[in-house]
């Protein structure tokens, strides 16, 4: 079964790598959606795949790249329902 994970990243996570850091995550987990980053100065996600998986990125995603301080991760998780999802996971720009 696929889960939906949706948030939102607070801290200092932008211009340190943050979201070449969460696609090498994503990737190894085979995890698929996207990351960007937002005008407010967060980091936004959306990522889909087995419920395991997503906890691991998560966890992944607390400690950031080494330049880069989490302060904080809203989010939540769903059953993913719809059949036609994204094959990869990409940086937006």
């Amino acid at each position: 079964m696929k889960y939906i994970l949706k948030g939102k990243v607070f801290g200092r996570v932008q211009k340190v790598g943050f979201r070449a850091f969460t696609k090498n995550i994503a990737d190894s987990l085979g995890i698929q959606g996207y990351v960007r980053n937002v005008e407010d100065g967060t980091v936004e996600f959306e990522a889909i795949g087995e419920k395991e998986a997503l906890e691991m990125f998560l966890e992944k995603l607390k400690e950031g790249p080494k330049h880069a301080f989490v302060s904080d991760i809203k989010y939540n998780m769903e059953v993913f329902e719809d059949e036609d999802y994204p094959k990869s996971f990409d940086i937006l720009y």
